[in-house]
């Protein structure tokens, strides 16, 4: 009397990539992945390129990844995907000391963050 499982994988219509170990806040990731999603490929990828964020380029490696994944893997058409998903999160940070006047000190925290593009093809969709 065992629970079904929640399947792990996704459809036949979809592809991913993960880019993780971003040295940007997870904060700021957001802003672009929040530019993207919904959207077409072919708009995220000017808006991206248009984008004057640094971490924007990454984002769209990544982006690009998973163009390729639907491709090669799944056999998708690349005029018809769609960006569905675009999740951020914090991976880990790194602590550090700040040396301050008077024999103080304080910590400063650099953050990692990750970001998981999911692209469905989508019937109808013109670019």
């Amino acid at each position: 009397m065992s629970q079904k499982k929640n399947p792990k994988g996704l459809p036949d219509d979809c592809a991913s990539c993960t880019l993780s170990m971003l040295r940007v806040s997870p904060r700021k990731l957001n802003l672009l992945a929040q530019m993207i999603r919904g959207k077409s490929v072919e708009k995220a990828l000017n808006a991206l390129s248009f984008s004057s964020k640094k971490i924007a380029i990454d984002v769209k490696k990544a982006l690009l990844s998973a163009v390729s994944n639907a491709e090669n893997n799944n056999g998708l058409d690349v005029d018809r995907l769609v960006v569905i998903e675009a999740t951020v999160g914090k991976k880990m940070s790194l602590k550090r000391l700040d040396i301050k006047a008077r024999s103080k000190s304080g910590r400063i925290c650099k953050i990692f963050s990750r970001i998981r593009i999911v692209v469905q093809e989508k019937e109808g969709v013109v670019s």
